[in-house]
């Protein structure tokens, strides 16, 4: 007994967590017919992803919520501070009026974009098969959110710099309409009605959110930065660093599910689908800037490397 580890914080809070693998027959310990006991048991029991032990997974940042919660509170003030400062010297009147137009069609329309993200993330919450994937899929939830809504708090400071460009008005018809996000609106589209689990983690956190990651925050960055908009590259930047620690948690429980070899035809099984929707959607928004092309093939190439990192097909 004396040689038994201490668990730590993460292990106490974190680890094996779900009622709902005491009972296969009967996830949400009522009638095993009740629609969302069939629900969890066809898309998770059943899913072609499988392991013997899901609860073996560990993020490997060992993200607690009150872990969490301190983190992004010091990120959180450090935004604040970008957002005053740049304010305060005025930032936006000193933007160049093709630029201005820029960002009303392809930065603004973006917390549509972040929107489908949180609500494709808050369905891994509910459907993964360990506690300790359900608090990276939590985390990362609250990251869309938070990036949500800071896309939100720019698109007023945008609206009171320049009230005749439509900014918190024309959000909407250009997510729909405009040919730059068309691509992402079909990719989320499609995540946000995959109801398997292991489908889901694979077109979200494999693809979709990667194709936010290198096709959306990294180009708007890298544009911005070309245009002296210093204040939307740093919030890229920061916004970055939340899909850097998605990554990794992305990577290890990849590297857990082909530990069964079975897992691997399914997971490159449903790549097959999922990547050329990801690429389209690079594709369609890079398209919007100039130098379109190569900077999408950049993107996909960042995206290929990562599925190459964690040991899958490109």
């Amino acid at each position: 007994m004396g040689s038994r580890k201490r668990p730590s914080e993460y292990e106490v809070v974190s680890y094996k967590l779900h009622y709902r693998n005491r009972n296969p027959e009967a996830p949400y310990e009522q009638s095993p017919n009740l629609r969302m006991n069939e629900w969890y048991k066809k898309h998770v029991f059943g899913s072609p992803l499988q392991h013997p032990d899901w609860d073996s997974f560990r993020d490997p940042d060992e993200v607690t919520y009150r872990a969490y919660c301190t983190m992004q509170d010091a990120q959180e003030q450090y935004v604040d501070g970008l957002l005053n400062a740049h304010d305060q010297n005025g930032h936006d009147k000193s933007l160049s009026a093709g630029w201005v137009d820029k960002l009303a069609t392809m930065y603004t329309p973006g917390r549509y974009l972040l929107s489908a993200a949180q609500m494709a993330s808050a369905y891994l919450v509910q459907m993964a098969p360990a506690s300790t994937i359900t608090n990276c899929a939590v985390f990362q939830e609250a990251d869309c959110f938070r990036w949500l809504s800071r896309t939100a708090y720019r698109t007023r400071e945008l609206a009171n710099a320049y009230p005749d460009k439509g900014f918190g008005a024309n959000e909407r018809k250009i997510w729909e309409d405009a040919a730059e996000w068309q691509g992402f609106r079909e990719l989320f589209e499609n995540v946000l009605a995959t109801f398997d689990w292991g489908e889901n983690f694979v077109a979200l956190d494999i693809v979709a959110l990667r194709a936010i990651d290198f096709g959306f925050t990294q180009v708007l960055k890298d544009a911005a930065r070309s245009e002296a908009d210093t204040l939307t590259a740093l919030l890229c930047d920061n916004q970055l660093r939340d899909g850097l620690r998605s990554r990794r948690w992305t990577a290890a429980l990849v590297k857990q599910s082909l530990e069964v070899e079975a897992n691997r035809e399914a997971i490159e099984g449903w790549l097959k689908k999922w990547v050329p929707l990801g690429d389209r959607a690079i594709d369609a928004y890079c398209a919007g800037f100039p130098n379109g092309a190569a900077t999408a093939q950049s993107a996909k190439a960042a995206a290929s490397g990562f599925r190459k990192e964690i040991g899958l097909a490109a």
